[in-house]
Formats: C-alpha cells, sequence, structure tokens
C-alpha cells in the first residue's frame, strides 16, 4: 500500500503544479466579440462608438434581418473624422480595421433614404490585440520551478491560444448562423402574411364576380313584360 500512496501523491503534486499553469496560461485575452441587435426606425441614423488602441485590430459585421429592401447604409470613421468604409444600400457587410490611432472609432447605420421602412440590424464585433502591451511577458512571473516539469510551457500557451481562437471563431459563426436564420425566418413570415392577403383578396373577388354573373344570367331570362288581365 505504501507505494501506491507515494505514486498518488506524486500525481496529485503533478497535477496541481499542471493546473495552476493551465489557468495562468489561460487567461490570456486575445480577442474580445460582442453582438447587438436594435430597431432602426425610418429616416433615422444611428452612431455606435469603440474605444481602440493603437496597432489594435476592430472587426464588425453587420446583417439587416427584417424592413423593406433589407437595405442599409454603413460607414466607419476614425478618432480623426477620416472615412475608413463606406457601403450604400447593402443588406450584410464585413470589414476590418488596423487602428493607427487612440482614440473612438465611429460606425453609423443610416436608414435616411427611407421614409416609411423600420430597419431590424444585427452587427457584431471583434477586438484584437487590445491589451497586447499587458500580456508581454508577465506570465513568466508565475511560472515556478518549470525546469522540474518536462513540458514547455510556450508551447502549452500556443496550443491554450489556438484552442481558444478557434472556440471564438465558432461562437462567431453560431452567432452569425443564428442571425441568417432569424433573416430568413422574418422573410418567410412576410412571404405568408403577403400570400394569405392576396390569397383572400383573390377570394372575395371570385364571390363578386360569380355573384354578379349569377344576376346577369337570370337577369337575361326574367320576362320583362307586363300581362294585363
Amino acid at each position: 500500500m505504501e507505494p501506491a500512496r507515494v505514486v498518488l501523491c506524486l500525481l496529485s503534486v503533478l497535477i496541481s503544479l499542471v493546473s495552476d499553469r493551465l489557468v495562468v496560461l489561460a487567461s490570456f485575452s486575445q480577442a474580445t466579440d460582442s453582438d447587438f441587435t436594435f430597431s432602426l426606425p425610418a429616416g433615422r441614423k444611428e452612431c455606435f462608438y469603440q474605444t481602440m488602441k493603437k496597432e489594435a485590430s476592430l472587426e464588425i459585421e453587420y446583417q439587416v434581418l427584417d424592413g423593406a429592401g433589407l437595405d442599409v447604409d454603413f460607414s466607419i470613421s476614425s478618432p480623426s473624422g477620416q472615412l475608413l468604409f463606406s457601403d450604400q444600400r447593402k443588406s450584410d457587410g464585413v470589414h476590418t480595421v488596423e487602428t493607427h490611432e487612440d482614440g473612438d472609432y465611429v460606425f453609423c447605420f443610416d436608414n435616411t433614404f427611407s421614409s416609411i421602412s423600420e430597419k431590424l440590424v444585427f452587427f457584431e464585433l471583434i477586438l484584437d490585440n487590445m491589451d497586447q502591451e499587458e500580456d508581454s511577458d508577465n506570465w513568466k512571473e508565475h511560472i515556478i520551478g518549470t525546469d522540474s516539469l518536462d513540458m514547455k510551457l510556450e508551447d502549452i500557451m500556443d496550443t491554450i491560444n489556438n484552442v481558444k481562437s478557434r472556440l471564438g471563431k465558432s461562437a462567431q459563426i453560431q452567432t452569425l448562423l443564428r442571425a441568417f436564420e432569424a433573416r430568413d425566418r422574418n422573410i418567410q413570415e412576410s412571404n405568408f402574411d403577403r400570400v394569405n392577403f392576396w390569397s383572400v383578396f383573390n377570394l372575395v373577388v371570385m364571390m363578386v364576380v360569380s355573384a354578379v354573373q349569377v344576376y346577369l344570367v337570370r337577369s337575361l331570362f326574367e320576362d320583362k313584360r307586363k300581362i294585363r288581365t
């Protein structure tokens, strides 16, 4: 029993050391993403602001989920007011901005060209390299006794970051698929209501035409001569 207890103790110590290092490595922030869905009234323009650091990356993807035409105007401007990207009357789009200055980047959705239809807009932001300076080599301060373990912590860090980035990409794809599904559902419901409306309208017209035809046919066979007694 004594050898078994020694082996179990060694395994528990090894697992605790590895788990501590994995927790430290997994705490690194590679990318931050967020999504938002809002209603854009007719004749309105909505702008959003995102604070960015220099030498970072901003990726934005948008879709018009509902509304006549499924289109909207879109633009991105730098903190100095320079227009970076501009889309006219599009239903979706993807843009990536490599930031060259600190400050608030502005992205706007414009529906002023429409005077009647309200639009339902979905967009997703992915921010990368936002805390690159803070994460430089600070992780090395938390690692103690690396020589006692036969492994390369750099390889573990790269593997964890790779898995994390792929999980983030998977979550992004799932979010986009949900947005596509919502837009398709809105289109199908709109088509369903339109088909029902015109079906009822055609039914009413057919009933009116049938009644008129019956009346005209009966009027042809009516004897309008006056009978004197």
